[in-house]
């Protein structure tokens, strides 16, 4: 039973382990924030080429102004130039990258057949500061020419995100977890605010660069320490839910950015919303798991005294008690003898190539990761797309994240009801569908869009946040962790690829949706070939995860029932040759 006996004597979810579960997830809220900041932060309000000269009319159509403040509320930035005439008498035509100056002019008239003289902007431009009173493109002229730099911010963040779970998580194994969630915390704070007082654009995205690592580093190893602090019988909930924290971060960015419209202000606001984490953080333990790992037991046992004390029971576990039920026949314990064997015998290396050991394991294993790249392509098109899908985008984006936490209580109570396979699969074919419903609805009806895009959201959050746990299970002990980081290696990429997804709205407004859609459905439909896993013990081998899902009734006639369920498939790989 080893530490997992802990639970059964102290509880699985007592007040210790909620204390620590509610305080270390309110900080993955700040997780949330920093990954949906830039919506707001590189937000490209209605702009045009600003010309030497003092306006004294505007037109554009039929709408007449005297400034172009007045008028660049109501532009569209397809619906033609504005025209300009200076106190000079100079008529302008007025574009987002360029302008042109009228030869000879007879009448100011927004319609003009004669000659024009083309200019660039040269780096002037005036912007729309009714909506969006400064942020980082009017700040530094993101526009036209430099629209690209405003576009590679969010990549850039999610690249970061990527090396950030790979570095932290290595290191969190290996000086332990509660160092990591200090000095991550510190730095989402410190980072964050920094960001704030960038200098440029330079400046900028590498400070967001560093912020991503450490939310990332923050987010891995907050999974694992939860994991490691609740017992079996809530560990699906508490490790789901993490995931609506994360959510509530998204709606507190939605918030904020409807409230604060300069992004300095908005960006310092975000930065401090988790700060009273810091004030606590040092206090927090290091996990019984990793402590019996390093063989550190008085430290194992004083946190054992704590916990029963905090709990309101008696102190009679002892840390020797984790090992007692592991001891060799000599008497030596677990982690001697695995040094024992490790020195007696060879053993086997595994590679990512024992993922594709078989036509059974392939296949599972690509529709897996297919799983973790749709399912956090999806998350974050939905998430950063939810702007662009007209009506208040506030509310779109608060919407995207408040329509999250249902689906962890709806995917959590359907996965230990009916499976995990019968849960993921219809929630990829439902958000499939609700993409392609979107294509269909007619522009004017926005709000029913919205919807099938929240219930977009909602289907991928479900398939999204049970993924980790269904790799676990389909795969046995000797290549499990190495399921789980090639999947949340695709995860990665698919983070990384949804920002230029999204980007493709500028082609045509459903296309980001269109794409998520087609392989939410294609892979929905893989994922009815994978096995069910509910209420099976975890594999062990390689033989025992192919036979999973596998009809007895395939084998040759010589293999009972009880060896099949077992996994003792001897003539599978034969007859499925």
């Amino acid at each position: 039973m080893t530490v997992e006996r802990l639970f059964d004597e102290y509880g699985h979810f007592k007040r210790f382990q909620a204390c620590l579960y509610f305080a270390a997830v309110f900080q993955a809220i700040a997780c949330g924030i920093h990954y949906l900041a830039s919506v707001f932060l590189v937000e490209t309000p209605n702009f045009v080429c600003s010309i030497p000269g003092n306006i004294t009319d505007v037109l554009y159509g039929n709408i007449t102004g005297t400034s172009l403040e007045s008028i660049l509320p109501v532009m569209k930035p397809a619906g033609g130039p504005l025209v300009v005439r200076t106190s000079e008498g100079e008529q302008w035509e007025l574009s987002q990258c360029r302008c042109a100056l009228r030869i000879d002019p007879q009448d100011f008239t927004y319609d003009y057949y004669g000659n024009k003289t083309m200019k660039e902007c040269s780096g002037n431009f005036v912007y729309d500061h009714s909506e969006i009173h400064q942020s980082i493109v009017t700040d530094w002229d993101l526009v036209c020419e430099k629209e690209w730099l405003a576009k590679l911010c969010q990549p850039t963040f999610m690249l970061g995100v990527l090396i950030g779970a790979l570095l932290f998580g290595d290191i969190a194994d290996r000086i332990g977890r509660v160092r990591i969630l200090m000095f991550t915390s510190l730095c989402q704070f410190g980072l964050g605010v920094a960001v704030a007082f960038s200098l440029n654009y330079y400046f900028f995205v590498v400070l967001r660069f560093l912020l991503a690592m450490v939310s990332s580093g923050y987010l891995v190893v907050v999974f694992v320490y939860v994991t490691e602090f609740t017992g079996s019988k809530v560990r699906t909930w508490t490790s789901m839910h993490i995931h609506a924290a994360f959510a509530v971060g998204i709606m507190v960015v939605a918030l904020t950015g409807y409230m604060v419209r300069v992004w300095w202000i908005y960006q310092i606001i975000l930065s401090t919303c988790t700060s009273p984490f810091l004030l606590f953080c040092w206090k927090f333990p290091e996990t019984p798991f990793y402590l019996m790992a390093k063989g550190r037991y008085k430290e194992t046992q004083a946190l054992l005294d704590t916990i029963a004390r905090f709990n309101g029971l008696e102190c009679r576990l002892k840390a020797e008690d984790l090992l007692e039920q592991v001891n060799l026949e000599n008497g030596k314990a677990l982690l001697e003898r695995e040094e024992e064997e490790r020195s007696t015998q060879p053993e086997k290396k595994l590679s990512i190539l024992d993922l594709f050991g078989s036509w059974r394991m392939a296949g599972r294993s690509c529709t897996v990761w297919a799983i973790w790249f749709i399912g956090s392509l999806g998350y974050y098109v939905f998430s950063l797309g939810s702007v662009n899908l007209g009506g208040n985008q506030y509310v779109n984006l608060f919407l995207a994240g408040a329509v999250e936490v249902p689906s962890y209580l709806v995917g959590c109570f359907a996965m230990d009801r009916i499976g995990r396979k019968k849960t993921c699969a219809p929630a990829l074919l439902l958000a499939g569908v609700a993409c392609m419903l979107i294509i269909v609805v007619p522009a004017e009806i926005e709000s029913l869009a919205i919807a099938l895009s929240m219930i977009g959201k909602f289907a991928v959050a479900i398939a999204f946040g049970l993924i980790y746990l269904y790799t676990c299970e389909l795969y046995p002990t000797v290549i499990r962790s190495l399921a789980v980081g090639s999947g949340s290696m695709m995860c990665r990429v698919g983070s990384v690829v949804a920002p230029f997804c999204v980007y493709l709205a500028d082609v045509w407004i459903y296309l980001p949706q269109l794409i998520v859609g087609i392989l939410a459905f294609i892979i929905g439909v893989l994922t009815l070939l994978l096995p069910e896993t509910l209420g099976k013990p975890l594999p062990t081998t390689l033989e025992e995860a192919e036979s999973l899902g596998h009809n007895s009734s395939k084998k040759k006639s010589t293999l009972d029932t009880k060896n099949a369920e077992d996994g003792l498939e001897l003539n599978q790989h034969g007859a499925k040759a």
